[in-house]
């Protein structure tokens, strides 16, 4: 194989907008291959990094259409590791009502008939758990639309500085905990603003907020011991060859205390240079 071969496996539910990525990636100029059975991945490599006819950069969508087994994948990506193929699966999720709503809205068939719509869905989360389970990346696209999904591809697979790409998420516990996280800090025991007539309409992006959440002395501390944890895991995370961390802060609605530490922690993640931050605020509405 090509050792200059970049692979894009792409999988996850039904209706979370494995077609819009795929057009993505091939707008990234990936030579792509949709619905392709597990094992002959490993085939399309060593034919598209041919010499006569090289594509640096492939791209597959391996999901249930094509009959989709663990065993088979993992297999595949052990044989990608061996033959030195920089591989990352992405995982495409939503919300089951999310789901739901797009089946319904474009009537077609889901490919896993297991009888009702949300019974097939949960059939097909059952069959797609391990797989979901070793993804290098997740993205949840419940509340993103074409646009942000295509942003969100280009991101991950644009040409860019291959530094781990760290998401800091800003989320309400009242709203529920974001679906894909990997570290989570509850930062409800800080003073909470919306209990301040005058900061209650405004969020953790306003001064007066900010200063606030930070007039108190925990509020240093906490962001202190956190900066001091994310030190010590980040480059033990790029160590082991993980590209993307999502660590979510919450408070009790998402508009005040967690969006302040967030942005903090941002901030503290832009200075150190070392990996590309983006900052969101799931709950903040505008």
């Amino acid at each position: 194989m090509n050792e200059a071969s970049r692979l894009a496996i792409v999988t996850g539910m039904s209706g979370a907008g494995r077609s819009h990525a795929a057009r993505a990636l091939e707008d990234l100029g990936f030579f792509v291959v949709d619905n392709l059975p597990a094992d002959l991945i490993g085939d399309v490599v060593s034919k598209a990094s041919s010499p006569s006819a090289p594509r640096p950069r492939i791209g597959v969508v391996v999901d249930v259409r094509s009959g989709m087994q663990f065993a088979a994948l993992d297999d595949a990506l052990r044989r990608l590791g061996e033959s030195g193929v920089p591989t990352t699966v992405l995982f495409l999720d939503a919300s089951d009502d999310a789901l739901i709503a797009r089946f319904e809205e474009t009537r077609r068939p889901h490919p896993v008939a297991a009888g009702s719509i949300a019974e097939s869905i949960a059939a097909e989360r059952s069959i797609l758990d391990e797989v979901r389970g070793i993804a290098d990346l997740i993205i949840d696209t419940t509340d993103l639309n074409v646009h942000e999904l295509r942003e969100a591809i280009t991101d991950a697979f644009g040409e860019r500085d291959r530094s781990m790409q760290v998401s800091v998420v800003s989320f309400g516990f009242k709203n529920g905990v974001p679906r894909v996280v990997d570290l989570v800090y509850d930062v409800r025991f800080l003073p909470n603003p919306h209990w301040v007539p005058e900061l209650r309409p405004l969020t953790g992006l306003d001064t007066a907020v900010r200063d606030h959440v930070f007039r108190t002395p925990d509020a240093e501390e906490f962001l202190e011991h956190t900066e001091e944890m994310l030190a010590f895991l980040l480059p033990r995370y790029a160590a082991e060859g993980r590209s993307y961390l999502t660590i979510g802060v919450g408070c009790t609605g998402g508009r005040h205390r967690s969006v302040a530490i967030a942005e903090a922690l941002g901030e503290w993640l832009r200075a150190r240079g070392d990996v590309d931050v983006t900052v969101r605020h799931r709950d903040v509405t505008s």
